[in-house]
């Protein structure tokens, strides 16, 4: 086998608070004729820049490559330009093609991809969601209403879901790590408050803030939430200091979550020495792919800590996410927007088996899934925003 072709699909989300503004699915065809999907989430640059980059990687370092090779590629990806070190948009731009190298090897071997990499440790995974608003719901007023938030949350559960996150704490600013205001204090704690009255014990929470706040602010911040017992408390902290994260976890009994902005398993590996979280969310098609997540998780191992795929993207990052969870027994929770309906569904030729708060696994052969490529290249994105947006307002008192 040799790749040949490569094609980027620049794919407009139908409801992009559910997963981003747009998602960029690439496929890789070889000589004999088989065809890989994978999804890059790298979101640093316009995605039609980042169009370029994903093409300069494959023709660079994987044009007339066997796709089984996954090893070499990723050395010299990594190593491109005497660099060898993380850099998230050429290591995105390889997450995506890695992936559909692992769907194009699964099919090729007529065999899913979690039969790979170990195979099966357990029939089912575990699934939890974002609370989002109704389609008749203002989103300002839902993300700051305790009251609605409850409300979703009692829907969720009575779907199936045993994990419902949610993530009041202020806007997200390029200020960051900033103190909490009081009103954020506040908000938050009632938040935690509303939700547990209502869902009880049949729902673990998740409280996320995607690396607000300074460590003495995120410290202030879990002691207001902690009696509510959340199963974690994500990225606290900007994910560019894992000491700062390591300082907040001293200080919390609320179990640190991070990963979802960090690529490789070296920057992994620094958290974990430095005891900064013990649940790990690592962005598949980010990371560098499923073979860097296999290993990120096989080191976590070492240090006790567990692996919740992260995803906010489209579907295909999550058939990825799905194969991986499948091997890793120090697998915790998967990550779903929703039941993964909509236009995730839309997007995908089947769709993936979501029950009663779990995923029930595909045993075709690679992803288990394929791309409709003619509705992602209907829905093609051509406006200036890029997937996810930070205000450059300061979030005051």
């Amino acid at each position: 086998m040799r790749l040949i072709d490569l094609e980027v699909f620049i794919t407009r989300n139908k409801t992009p608070g559910k997963g981003g503004r747009y998602f960029i699915f690439v496929k890789l065809s070889t000589a004999c004729g088989i065809v890989g999907y994978g999804e890059v989430y790298a979101a640093s640059i316009h995605p039609h820049t980042m169009k370029s980059v994903i093409v300069d990687v494959f023709e660079r370092h994987m044009l007339e490559e066997n796709p089984q090779h996954i090893e070499i590629m990723f050395r010299r990806v990594y190593s491109s330009g005497f660099s060898q070190r993380p850099d998230p948009t050429v290591m995105g731009a390889f997450s995506g093609l890695e992936i559909a190298c692992w769907d194009i090897v699964g099919k090729y071997l007529n065999q899913p991809i979690h039969k790979l990499l170990g195979g099966k440790v357990r029939e089912k995974l575990r699934t939890y969601t974002y609370l989002y608003p109704e389609p008749t719901q203002l989103a300002s007023e839902f993300y700051t209403s305790p009251i609605l938030s409850a409300e979703a949350a009692e829907k969720a559960v009575a779907l199936g879901f045993t994990a419902i996150k949610f993530d009041p704490a202020g806007p997200y600013t390029i200020y960051g790590g900033n103190q909490p205001t009081l009103y954020d204090l506040e908000l938050s704690e009632s938040f935690c408050a509303s939700i547990r009255s209502t869902v009880g014990t049949k729902a673990d929470l998740l409280f996320g803030t995607h690396g607000q706040f300074t460590p003495s602010g995120a410290i202030r911040l879990a002691r207001k939430i902690e009696k509510y017992d959340p199963l974690w408390f994500e990225e606290p902290t900007p994910p560019d200091s894992a000491r700062n994260m390591h300082t907040v976890s001293k200080h919390t009994k609320i179990p640190i979550a991070t990963g979802e902005r960090l690529t490789t398993k070296y920057e992994f590996a620094e958290l974990l020495r430095a005891g900064a979280a013990s649940i790990l969310q690592p962005a598949l098609g980010r990371v560098g792919g499923i073979w860097e997540a296999k290993k990120i998780s096989s080191i976590a191992e070492v240090f006790s800590a567990q692996i919740a795929p992260h995803l906010y993207a489209g579907p295909i990052e999550w058939a990825a996410n799905i194969q991986l969870s499948l091997t890793l027994p120090n697998f915790l929770l998967l990550e779903s927007i929703e039941t993964g309906g909509g236009f995730h569904t839309e997007l995908l030729k089947s769709s993936l088996i979501w029950e009663e708060g779990y995923i029930i696994p595909s045993e075709l052969p690679g992803l288990g899934v394929e791309l409709n490529e003619t509705t992602a290249r209907e829905a093609a994105y051509s406006d200036d925003d890029l997937h996810l947006s930070m205000s450059d307002v300061e979030n005051l008192p």
